[in-house]
């Protein structure tokens, strides 16, 4: 049955494997991707999706009522999955306000849209960094779904903010909307600047390899191929109103990442470099995604061994993405962020 889904921040890490895997999946289906293409968003990163007729691609700002009014009146979407979002903790520290306008405002303005428009369905993507940390000394513990919010950085406020806004207008205005919130992802198109990628291509170049504080703060990593399914459980046959934690399973120390990466790629470890740690560094995130498996049969299918291979070896044969990125207004960046710590 073909369907017209419409992707924000569809040209981020995520949103594209969201993207490539849909129209993998559905070739019946439409699927327009809304990107204002902000650092993060690639539009090289979407080359093979332009090819099929059945994507298209539109620049514009979640924030912008009038310009996703017109579209959304345009194209009737069936289903809108909200992946747009500043996304990066150390950007947030150094500037919150952006993430506020996009992860709050953002939200608000496509929910209206929808219910201006009776659009049938809305899924927003959250994290589980909306509910703080965890001890690394109580491993018994994770994160469910009813775990309460307790966020530590302007860009889990953001989202948790957003989360709230989403669950109001489900109980007030019977908004027809999930939300999934994940572990950290990996995988392919991840941009530069964060953890995985950002130690690949070092260790590649033979540069320091930068690691916040001791190195000892735990996530729970979540290929993102398995997140797309999840998602794609969810918005087909996720109930009304709910929230679902989608986690991987793989609880890694970021020192021992780093390390492994170094190994895979054959490097020695004194390219480590540990650094001043983050302002409010959370220690430990781990989810229970029992929730979404009894009740949409989800699990993650990729292992992280096998998966930080895969990622490994995808940046080793798509050096030109993100040569293209680090080559530009991004060294700025890293160098404000890593230069004198």
């Amino acid at each position: 049955m073909e369907k017209t889904i419409i992707v924000t921040g569809g040209a981020g890490f995520i949103g594209s494997n969201f993207v490539y895997y849909m129209l993998d999946k559905y070739p019946d289906y439409k699927i327009i991707c809304v990107d204002c293409l902000t650092y993060a968003g690639n539009l090289s990163t979407l080359k093979e999706a332009l090819k099929n007729p059945n994507f298209r691609f539109e620049k514009l700002n979640i924030c912008d009522h009038d310009g996703i009014k017109t579209l959304f009146e345009e194209t009737r979407p069936d289903i809108v999955i909200n992946f747009a979002a500043e996304s990066h903790v150390d950007r947030s520290i150094e500037g919150p306000e952006i993430f506020v306008d996009t992860n709050i405002k953002g939200t608000q303005t496509l929910m209206e849209v929808c219910r201006e428009l009776n659009v049938p369905r809305y899924h927003q993507v959250s994290t589980d960094e909306v509910y703080g940390d965890l001890p690394l000394d109580r491993p018994d513990l994770f994160f469910t779904e009813t775990t309460p919010i307790h966020a530590s950085s302007p860009y889990s406020a953001s989202k948790a903010s957003a989360d709230l806004l989403v669950l109001a207008y489900c109980r007030t205005y019977k908004f027809p909307a999930t939300i999934s919130r994940c572990s950290n992802n990996y995988g392919p198109f991840h941009f530069p600047e964060k953890l995985i990628p950002l130690m690949i291509i070092n260790a590649l170049a033979d540069k320091p390899l930068p690691v916040y504080g001791d190195g000892l703060n735990v996530r729970d990593w979540l290929y993102v191929e398995d997140h797309c399914k999840a998602i794609d459980l969810i918005i087909h046959n996720g109930k009304i109103g709910e929230v679902y934690n989608v986690g991987g399973h793989n609880e890694m120390a970021n020192i021992d990442i780093v390390k492994l990466i170094l190994k895979k790629l054959d490097k020695p470890e004194s390219l480590i470099t540990f650094v001043e740690d983050r302002k409010g560094h959370d220690r430990r995130y781990a989810i229970d995604p029992t929730k979404i498996h009894e009740e949409l049969g989800w699990l993650p299918d990729t292992k992280f061994a096998d998966g930080i291979e895969k990622t490994i070896d995808w940046y080793l044969s798509h050096k030109e993405w993100w040569q293209e990125i680090i080559s530009g207004e991004y060294q700025n960046y890293y160098a404000k962020m890593y230069g004198g710590k």
